[in-house]
């Protein structure tokens, strides 16, 4: 059996119908993605507007320098990702299983972050409850601020958790030859998700770490 007649699904016609039924279907996904993080996007904007010294001194109690190297790390995943992707159209198995564990150790690197982060907030009494604490006149509405920061940026991790170990399945079935230069459709979605990870960061950071530092 050749290696297009492996990979393709019983389902569809050819290879290219194949790919593009992925394609789709990835699409339609990352659409409804988009939906969910712009209505938490848009719940931010109306509330910010809404108290907007509240959210200005809220997010001076966030670590610009973590969340600027959590940025850099996750634009560096963006590109082993990429390189990841054109080593399986290039049938190079090596290279894609390199690229794969790059991109894995970059998702990783960000959650410690992200998690010495979350400790940091927690030993400040700066998580949302019965045990908040801020010396400011707006506390409540600060806690509003940090209600936002939890959820989007818990939701953004909850992404990256997924995906680290979609990676490794990716890892392991190049290794075992599963993919060439005719079929690599699982490695190029994979890829399409972890690339709109790294875009909902690259809106979170700015909107929660820089927007109010201005003045």
């Amino acid at each position: 059996m050749s290696e297009r007649a492996a990979a393709l699904a019983h389902q569809f016609d050819d290879l290219g119908q194949q790919h593009q039924a992925a394609s789709l279907g990835m699409w339609v996904f990352l659409a409804t993605e988009i939906m969910f993080f712009g209505g938490l996007f848009a719940g931010y904007a109306v509330y910010r507007s809404a108290y907007s010294r509240a959210f200005a001194e809220s997010s001076h109690h966030l670590d610009i320098i973590l969340g600027g190297v959590n940025t850099a790390v996750l634009l560096c995943s963006s590109l082993t990702m990429a390189l990841a992707v054109r080593s399986a159209q290039l049938n190079r198995r090596r290279a894609i299983v390199l690229f794969l564990i790059a991109t894995m150790v970059l998702g990783a690197v960000f959650l410690g972050v992200k998690f010495v982060e979350y400790r940091h907030k927690y030993e400040e009494r700066l998580i949302p409850g019965p045990g908040f604490h801020l010396e400011a006149p707006q506390a409540q509405h600060a806690q509003l601020f940090f209600s936002f920061y939890f959820v989007m940026t818990g939701m953004h991790a909850l992404h990256m958790v997924i995906g680290v170990p979609m990676l490794g399945v990716m890892g392991w079935l190049a290794f075992r030859g599963r993919f060439s230069r005719h079929y690599y459709s699982p490695v190029e979605m994979a890829g399409l998700y972890w690339h709109f990870v790294d875009i909902v960061w690259v809106f979170l950071f700015p909107m929660l770490y820089l927007i109010d530092r201005a003045g």
